[in-house]
């Protein structure tokens, strides 16, 4: 096979001019490497033609050369769009079930054992008696002479009013914060009454409804409305704001009738400001107990870390918190009905 010189340049500077694009092509990150481009022709090895102008030997071997890198660049695997259609198109594995069952087993192994105190299993056990799911109720009698005469309430300013012992109950609440609102709900509802029990005599019975379980609610507001009577007086602290109110909502969102609006309510935040405003640093019930009524708690938890024991123990922890918030409830209460009757003899006087 003989060539002439001049065609031999001219498919040289052909196959030259269709590389030039391939050698500006952008790199691609694992490509596999592009055919190199055809060396220009000052990088060719010169040919010495023969007496005609041909060279047969050099010409034949510079065809077989030229052909094989064109057939080179025509090979799909040599340019990046082949590379990446091969691997598009490249069948894709199986998941492997046992290396997924592996791996889960791995997990399960890894996940902490259930969390023991140093003295043996998590104390999980929570006071008074579950009188429906999730609901626990807690009673305590405290003896004490009930007051004789009605109870005037004139340090309400209601002068001209008065009330019977028996109907009163001092009730406080234990919420999950105190923004209020459908998010906030009440986990325990403590109230105390002045009674006569058959076999104890008469004074100061407490109860408490506690709730163990979010879907206890329904039952703990049907168990309170139970014990309210059309003649029932409530006796709160800032519970006319803020009690009140939000068992008022609770009832509303549980589709039950609002037991609490018909009856009357004597909030003993608003006497008592308006009479030891100034005394004391202030008139929190604290403050009140332990300046007026001469009461000190012991190992009182503060009613601020109150919603966290209560969503500690949901989430699986301890029951040490959460009976003492049942504590300081049972003492809130107590201390409504001594304030009361403070507020009564300090009118008279």
């Amino acid at each position: 096979m003989s060539i002439s010189l001049d065609k031999l340049k001219a498919l040289r500077k052909q196959a030259g001019h269709a590389d030039a694009p391939a050698a500006t092509a952008p790199a691609v990150v694992g490509a596999p490497p592009v055919a190199k481009p055809i060396q220009p022709e000052s990088e060719v090895m010169p040919v010495s033609p023969d007496a005609s102008g041909n060279s047969p030997a050099s010409a034949d071997s510079s065809a077989s050369r030229l052909a094989a890198l064109l057939q080179e660049r025509e090979k799909p695997e040599a340019s990046v769009f082949g590379w990446v259609e091969s691997i598009q198109h490249r069948p894709r594995r199986a998941p492997d079930g046992n290396a997924l069952r592996r791996l889960l087993a791995a997990r399960n192994r890894a996940i902490a054992p259930v969390p023991r105190t140093e003295r043996g299993p998590l104390d999980r056990n929570l006071p008074g008696t579950e009188i429906a799911p999730g609901l626990h109720l807690i009673e305590a009698f405290l003896p004490q002479p009930i007051p004789a005469q009605p109870l005037s309430l004139a340090f309400s300013k209601r002068p001209d009013e008065s009330v019977q012992p028996h109907d009163l109950l001092f009730f406080d609440t234990e919420t999950t914060g105190l923004a209020g609102g459908t998010g906030t709900r009440a986990f325990m509802i403590g109230a105390a009454d002045w009674h006569r029990d058959a076999a104890r005599g008469d004074g100061l019975r407490v109860r408490q409804l506690l709730m163990a379980t979010l879907g206890a609610e329904r039952a703990m507001l049907e168990t309170f409305a139970g014990w309210l009577a059309p003649t029932t007086v409530l006796s709160s602290y800032n519970g006319r704001c803020y009690d009140a109110p939000l068992l008022k909502t609770r009832y509303r969102l549980a589709r039950r009738g609002d037991p609490l609006s018909a009856l009357d309510h004597v909030d003993l935040l608003f006497p008592t400001r308006r009479r030891y405003r100034g005394t004391w640093e202030n008139c929190r019930l604290a403050t009140i107990e332990r300046q007026l009524l001469r009461i000190q708690r012991e190992d009182d938890l503060p009613g601020s870390e109150a919603p966290a024991a209560w969503l500690d123990y949901l989430r699986g922890g301890s029951a040490r918190n959460l009976r003492r918030v049942g504590e300081h409830n049972h003492q809130d209460v107590v201390t409504l009905a001594q304030l009361f009757l403070q507020l009564v003899r300090a009118e008279a006087e």
